[in-house]
């Protein structure tokens, strides 16, 4: 967006802030706005028809939620869930709607947004297909969340918001499993744990268990 247009939508909606482990909108409901992450992580999952959940992806600060709902009239395609205190900016449908047309620009940048989206998507069920093992799995999780939390620092730290039995769901394997392998992750010294604080010590060798 040009900084005249950024200007304008930062004077939209409102701003809301979360408990940890509260829904911010339900799969199903009717699209009212969008969601822009200031601070915290929220989950994104979807049910079946018979009630398993599948936890898709960890969303944080600067990614937009509800957008493809809300430009297509559809309703969500994911609950939302916090994961910790979380803040977002919250702008309704039908001012959002009426800033796009003021804006031509930002509907390129939505579409753009719908495509990271989607991509995201694809790329974790990618994962769930093609890594073999339990270990890869795990491991490729531990790694990108660590990458997108150093922010280029070489530090591959990051908070571990997920409880064992999310942590299984977005891995496909069983939070027996997870337990285990966390473990195992520790005694061989690729990661260190603190609590919810994760190091990664050796990311190479965790890259190996990926392939």
């Amino acid at each position: 967006m040009s900084g005249a247009t950024l200007q304008r939508f930062e004077g939209l909606g409102v701003h809301a802030a979360f408990p940890g482990r509260t829904i911010v909108f339900e799969e199903g409901q009717r699209p009212r706005s969008i969601f822009v992450i200031c601070t915290g992580q929220l989950k994104l999952s979807t049910t079946s028809k018979e009630g398993r959940t599948m936890i898709l992806r960890i969303a944080g600060p600067g990614d937009v939620l509800g957008l493809s709902a809300t430009l297509n009239d559809l309703p969500y395609e994911v609950t939302a869930e916090t994961l910790e205190p979380t803040r977002v900016k919250s702008v309704h449908r039908t001012e959002f709607l009426q800033f796009l047309e003021e804006h031509g620009e930002v509907g390129q940048n939505s579409a753009k947004v719908i495509a990271k989206e989607y991509r995201e998507v694809f790329l974790d069920a990618r994962r769930l297909a093609l890594s073999g093992s339990a270990a890869g799995r795990l491991s490729q999780l531990l790694l990108e969340w660590a990458q997108g939390s150093s922010c280029g620092k070489p530090e591959l730290r990051f908070t571990m918001a997920l409880t064992h039995e999310e942590l299984a769901n977005m891995a496909g394997i069983s939070r027996e499993t997870v337990t285990r392998l966390l473990n195992q992750f520790e005694r061989d010294h690729l990661i260190s744990r603190h609590g919810v604080a994760f190091t990664i010590l050796d990311p190479a060798n965790l890259e190996l268990l990926v392939q």
